[in-house]
Formats: C-alpha cells, structure tokens, sequence
C-alpha cells in the first residue's frame, strides 16, 4: 500500500507545493482539496474527511515560504 499521505505531507515540507484550491468537481472525487505541486505527480487531491491534517500545515508552510522571500 503506497503511503499517500505520508509522502504528500514530506513534499509539502520539503518546498514542493506550488499552491493549492478547494473544488467541488474533482473528476471521481467531487469535493475536495487539491495540492498542486512543482514536481510530478502535479496535482493531489485530500478529500474533506482529511483536511484537518492539512489546514495547519499548510498554514504553517505559506507562512514559512513567505519568510523565505522577504530575505
């Protein structure tokens, strides 16, 4: 079984996530929250039930990444 979650929560610490957005139409999922990242696979959907792994993380990414371009 591949760890799906492990490995996209590592690549969101290791600077890989380009942006991310919430649809209501993901194509076999519906609603969701997709992560796209820089490097492939591009696009990650977490469905709703898993947000609340996500939401502080990436919180806490964009708000290192911000630091990160103002030096």
């Amino acid at each position: 079984m591949y760890p799906y979650h492990n490995k996209i929560k590592q690549r969101i610490k290791n600077g890989e996530l380009k942006t991310y957005f919430y649809s209501n139409s993901y194509p076999k999922i519906g609603e969701c929250l997709v992560l796209v990242f820089k490097t492939e696979p591009n696009y990650r959907p977490i469905r709703p039930y898993r947000y609340h792994e996500y939401l502080d993380l990436l919180e806490t990414e964009t708000k290192l990444n911000a630091g990160k371009q103002k030096s």
